[in-house]
């Protein structure tokens, strides 16, 4: 993992919050945080005049929560691959319009129309990065097909599909950070 953020305190000290605290937390595009304490006469005004956020906690574990959740939130997304469906590929039809189209049974989840693509013949990734341009039963254009279900598979300009084939689909997903 090569993401990492930093907490960095600029100044702690004891007593209410000064002027000063919040002149400083301005420079630094900073933020206030107070443990049991208040903001000393006009600071508050200061504070809302500069845009400078003052968060106050009386109870430790609140604010180290919130600090947590501050930090996660800095961090770029980590995004998994979560499989959507497969399909066996049984015969491949060949149309002028829209090149091969692999005549398929879905074996497990739901093959969706838009979604990211992968084919895969004796274990082996053969086509990558592709994407379920159409999605037919029958005749009739379909935006999903279920298990067990027959359908027509377009992958756009990839044409090298054969029977046996695998077409399994995908989407990405934010990681939740822990």
């Amino acid at each position: 993992m090569g993401d990492s953020v930093q907490l960095r305190v600029i100044h702690r000290g004891v007593g209410a919050i000064t002027q000063n605290d919040v002149n400083l937390a301005t420079v630094d595009n900073a933020i206030i945080i107070g443990f049991n304490v208040k903001p000393a006469e006009r600071v508050a005004d200061l504070a809302e005049r500069e845009g400078v956020d003052m968060r106050f906690y009386s109870v430790i574990y609140a604010a180290i929560d919130d600090i947590e959740l501050a930090l996660k939130g800095m961090l770029k997304p980590e995004y998994e691959e979560v499989q959507l469906g497969t399909a066996e590929v049984r015969e491949v039809f060949r149309s002028s319009k829209f090149g091969n189209i692999a005549g398929s049974i879905v074996r497990s989840g739901i093959i969706r129309r838009n979604t990211k693509a992968r084919v895969t013949r004796d274990g082996k990734v053969i086509g990558e990065n592709l994407t379920v341009d159409s999605l037919k039963r029958f005749k009739d254009d379909a935006t999903e097909v279920r298990t067990d279900f027959e359908c027509g598979i377009g992958l756009g300009s990839f044409n090298d599909v054969k029977e046996g084939d695998t077409i399994e689909t995908f989407e990405m997903r934010e990681k939740p950070r822990v």
